[in-house]
């Protein structure tokens, strides 16, 4: 969360020539740690740019569908631990690992999470209470997102040691809130709300308000559906303008990089209308972060199979803080 508010009329490219850059996270610092999906490979990107550097290969990464090296989360307590956080697609299942920049092999903490061609999730990220909240997919197994026993189709809540987190709604659960479909944005404002961004299936995208034990209702209720029992998104996109990823808060506003629609959702967390922005500017816009200093920072998907790629792709993109 960042009180400053992001330029995007002052563009800088920090970063070119990637392979379908995911996870991004931030160093204290300044510098940012990208996920390239494909490749499996995490660089270290410095904050006014340069070459990125290689920091690891992940061991065992299976790249498949909409699966690979996926997100990425720094330790809020790295200073002390120097730990990073990983979640990605092996050979049997989508987990999570942690590692040292130069600290050898990760160490798996998490696993077991069912892994498809698509929804394999794959965003985390801490929370303000210190604890990892990871997004994951139902694997194209619809019914999972409903079975509060399953870890697919949820948002889970871990310990840094990847054990369910207490005061979860269920003591012994990993289990945050349960019936989403593909979770692939998480964010904190200042008071502490949680918002979660999904992709919906051929008709609503959705932002919700992340509330510990609620429901979001897939696969019985796809956008705003009024039932009882389930818990309603404060903003819905049809998917062509859409299909939602990263997400990011700064000052009062929530912003979301969208594939399909290839721009930029800002969301007023005050009301008002979301409106969109660099409409079909860079392609496929896949995660949004923002840095320590406040700026924004932006990656494209051009390179993931969907649309042809353009000179430089993937590229990350900075737009500094006013």
């Amino acid at each position: 969360m960042s009180k400053g508010t992001p330029d995007l009329s002052a563009p800088e490219t920090v970063a070119t020539g990637l392979d379908v850059p995911w996870g991004l996270a931030f160093l204290p610092d300044g510098s940012a740690l990208v996920a390239e999906r494909g490749a499996g490979r995490v660089l270290r990107v410095a904050p006014g740019g340069g070459a990125p550097r290689p920091v690891l290969t992940v061991p065992g990464v299976a790249t498949s569908g909409e699966g690979g090296l996926l997100g990425l989360a720094v330790a809020r307590d790295y200073a002390r631990t120097g730990w990073v956080y990983a979640y990605y697609t092996a050979a049997d299942d989508n987990r999570i690992a942690r590692f040292k920049i130069g600290g050898g092999d990760p160490e798996v903490i998490f696993d077991g999470i069912s892994k498809a061609g698509i929804h394999n999730g794959g965003r985390i990220a801490f929370g303000p209470d210190g604890m990892l909240y990871v997004g994951t997919g139902d694997a194209g197994e619809r019914d999972a997102a409903q079975d509060a026993g399953d870890s697919n189709g949820k948002i889970l809540r871990l310990t840094p040691e990847g054990r369910p987190a207490p005061g979860n709604p269920t003591p012994g659960s990993p289990v945050w809130s349960l019936g989403h479909r593909n979770v692939q944005g998480l964010a904190w404002a200042a008071d502490g709300t949680m918002y979660g961004i999904e992709f919906g299936q051929n008709t609503f995208d959705e932002v919700n308000v992340i509330k510990p034990g609620h429901n979001y209702g897939w696969p019985k209720v796809e956008g705003k559906g009024g039932v009882a029992g389930f818990t309603d998104p404060i903003v819905t996109w049809a998917t062509d303008v859409a299909s939602p990823s990263g997400a990011a808060i700064a000052g009062d506003k929530l912003y979301v990089a969208a594939l399909r629609g290839q721009r930029l959702w800002i969301v007023p967390l005050g009301g008002g209308e979301p409106r969109a922005e660099l409409s079909g500017r860079y392609g496929r816009l896949r995660t949004v972060a923002v840095a320590p200093d406040g700026a924004l920072w932006l990656t494209t998907s051009n390179r993931d199979g969907h649309v042809d790629p353009r000179d430089g792709d993937d590229r990350i993109l900075r737009f500094p803080a006013r």
